[in-house]
């Protein structure tokens, strides 16, 4: 028994000199391609709103709506309006090509009072695929007294942009794709492969830095839009596709800066402003963006996952995996909770039973 005794002893000595405390995860540097940490195994509630969505692009809630409406764009031309109630409302003119169509919808800071509500879609111009940003009035669940509030983006196959956002300035910022014309990026004077700042009418701010609607330039594929409780504005963008695939981009955005495409994201030139954080080899293909409580959190099409960037400490986490296929959006909807879109039904998914659908998750989950 002494003996035994001893033995074990001798045992926990050894565990006790050799044992060393786990590493923390990696914290990726800005501008190089980032560690990612694995989402954590806490339960979190997840609740399917909708289903048998379209190729679901963007969703909006409407403020002080009593029943929690939302408004959802489906790229085929579909605006649905989602409460007590569901309506399906066709937008007259919309072309669904490609990555084009009916995609992002913003609502004016005092839609309460004016009901005014903005669509960025797809049509077909004289001289082929054009994009424009549209505003109505949104009354009874129809849309009504159509202005076109900006034209002359070109459009194409791919890379279309879309996302649109009112900024804390109430100025409306409008994301924008090269048109598979790099060249485009770099052109201060083409409104493709920008972000673009207009007022609520389509007039030009007085600040904005080339004297036409170019805020920043030098982008490819701008797909997400956000604002950090700073007033700083953070957007994402879709890295070069075929051999030299990945290298996605989460950018912070300053005015008249140049965040150099076509360069790939590692390899920009002096002078250009390099990404806070890029997916190296890997494939994000992020869409969507929303802030909350110092993170920049981001929809993922091709990794198939909610993407989450503490500012403070640099980290890049990943939530999901491939639990739900592609992401194309996340919110946080009035009631606190985030909800995301599915968009497996886009012909580049492996739709599921259900696809594509409106999931609510659990608030608190990205703290």
């Amino acid at each position: 028994m002494k003996k035994f005794s001893f033995f074990l002893l001798g045992a926990l000595v050894i565990i006790v000199v050799f044992w060393k405390k786990p590493t923390s995860p990696m914290v990726p540097s800005v501008g190089k391609e980032p560690t990612p940490t694995s989402s954590d195994t806490r339960q979190i509630s997840r609740e399917v709103v909708m289903e048998g969505l379209n190729i679901p692009w963007e969703i909006v809630f409407l403020p002080a709506s009593p029943g929690g409406e939302m408004l959802i764009t489906e790229r085929p031309g579909n605006l649905l309006l989602v409460g007590k109630d569901r309506r399906k409302i066709a937008v007259q003119g919309v072309v669904h090509k490609g990555e084009g169509g009916l995609l992002g919808l913003a609502v004016h800071p005092k839609f309460s009072e004016n009901h005014f509500l903005y669509l960025y879609s797809t049509y077909r111009g004289s001289s082929g695929l054009m994009n424009r940003v549209e505003r109505y009035k949104f009354e009874g669940g129809e849309l009504s007294e159509r202005l076109v509030v900006l034209d002359g983006i070109l459009g194409s196959s791919n890379h279309d942009g879309g996302r649109i956002a009112f900024g804390p300035d109430y100025y409306l910022y409008i994301g924008t794709g090269d048109a598979e014309n790099q060249k485009l990026a770099q052109d201060t004077k083409s409104l493709n492969g920008k972000i673009l700042r207009v007022t609520e009418d389509g007039a030009m701010p007085s600040g904005n830095p080339f004297g036409n609607a170019v805020y920043s330039y030098g982008h490819r594929n701008v797909q997400g839009l956000a604002w950090d409780e700073k007033g700083q504005l953070w957007a994402t963008e879709h890295g070069p596709s075929g051999l030299q695939t990945g290298f996605d981009e989460l950018n912070r955005i300053e005015k008249g800066k140049n965040y150099g495409w076509p360069d790939r994201a590692d390899r920009q030139k002096e002078g250009t402003e390099k990404p806070v954080v890029h997916s190296g080899e890997d494939t994000w293909a992020p869409s969507g963006a929303v802030f909350y409580n110092d993170s920049v959190l981001f929809a993922g099409l091709a990794g198939e996952a909610i993407y989450q960037y503490k500012i403070s400490s640099s980290q890049l986490t990943t939530h999901f995996k491939g639990e739900f296929g592609r992401i194309r959006m996340i919110t946080r909807g009035p009631d606190g909770q985030f909800y995301i879109l599915t968009n497996n039904t886009d012909g580049r998914g492996n739709p599921k039973d259900g696809d594509d659908k409106l999931i609510r998750l659990g608030a608190g989950f990205f703290e």
